[in-house]
């Protein structure tokens, strides 16, 4: 006869967590009208950005350093199981196209590898040194940054993540959704979004995602404002890979000098479609050759370059 696992210790630990918390309220919830349903979900949702506003020195703190580490070709490696590591792959598969970033450079790790991206891959979670194997594939330095990200913030995956990370000098992030967790406690910086029990028992899909979502986008977003990937608000590092980003450049181009359509073009053509190239040609009258010198110098800071130019 086969003996069953015994999930009591496992069992046990869940139940301390918020975000496994069993809501007696909602528990007829299947009852309800369509429309009612969509009105509780909808008000759940609204609580999450005061959960995030809680933790934004926090978040902010991380930011620098990684915006830190990053200036100095450090790269941004987000780790996570599920949801999560989707939600990592997600964030990190955006820089490229928004901030013109080497796809090296943002990273992120799903326990499973990319196959996990769409089926569920048995255990890979439950392995702290599946992480620690993921890490070792990227030859970590102390310039990188390791984000792990776990709802519970005790996924092994993750948690392993950030101490080996850790051990090899990187920055490390924990951004979980319950409070004292372990993850959060492993690494330099702990972000802890307490978004309280979903709306489904466990679902962490749905606020928790909602709110790592929404971590993540400053993340990524804030450092490359800090690396010099914008010019106020317009993505000056654009990169123009299809028709539509190919019109978002021009306007770009437009909103940042008044210029006309003919200037614009003279000046894309002038600097092979680069839009923060072309910006500075026009606002600094220079050619595109100096334009490039400039921005190097400046290490790729648009502002700095201008200030080069006009001084």
């Amino acid at each position: 006869m086969t003996s069953l696992p015994n999930y009591g210790d496992l069992r046990a630990e869940l139940e301390t967590l918020t975000t496994e918390a069993f809501r007696p309220e909602l528990s007829e919830i299947d009852r309800l009208p369509t429309l009612e349903i969509a009105r509780l979900m909808n008000g759940e949702d609204a609580t999450v950005p005061t959960a995030v506003a809680a933790q934004l020195p926090l978040i902010a703190a991380a930011i620098d350093g990684i915006a830190e580490r990053m200036a100095r070709g450090g790269r941004l490696v987000y780790a996570g199981a599920g949801t999560a590591g989707r939600l990592g792959v997600l964030d990190a598969s955006e820089c490229p196209p928004t901030f013109n970033t080497d796809p090296a450079r943002v990273v992120g790790l799903i326990a499973g590898g990319p196959t996990a991206l769409s089926t569920s891959i048995e255990g890979a979670e439950d392995s702290k040194e599946l992480a620690a194997a993921d890490l070792d594939a990227l030859a970590l330095t102390a310039d990188d940054t390791v984000v792990g990200v776990s709802a519970s913030g005790r996924t092994p995956y993750a948690v392993g993540a950030v101490e080996h990370a850790r051990s090899h000098g990187a920055l490390t992030v924990g951004l979980s959704c319950n409070a004292h967790s372990p993850l959060a406690a492993a690494a330099d910086h702990g972000i802890e979004v307490v978004v309280g029990p979903e709306l489904l028992t466990g679902s962490t899909r749905l606020k928790s995602g909602t709110a790592q979502k929404l971590v993540l986008n400053m993340l990524s977003t804030i450092t490359m404002i800090r690396l010099g990937k914008t010019y106020g608000n317009l993505m000056v590092d654009v990169r123009a890979s299809n028709e539509k980003l190919r019109a978002r450049s021009r306007r770009i181009v437009a909103l940042a000098t008044g210029a006309s359509d003919e200037e614009i073009e003279q000046a894309l053509a002038a600097t092979d479609g680069e839009v923060k190239n072309a910006i500075l040609t026009i606002l600094g009258a220079v050619d595109g050759p100096t334009a490039a010198r400039l921005l190097e110098e400046s290490q790729g800071h648009l502002r700095a370059a201008l200030a080069k130019a006009s001084g």
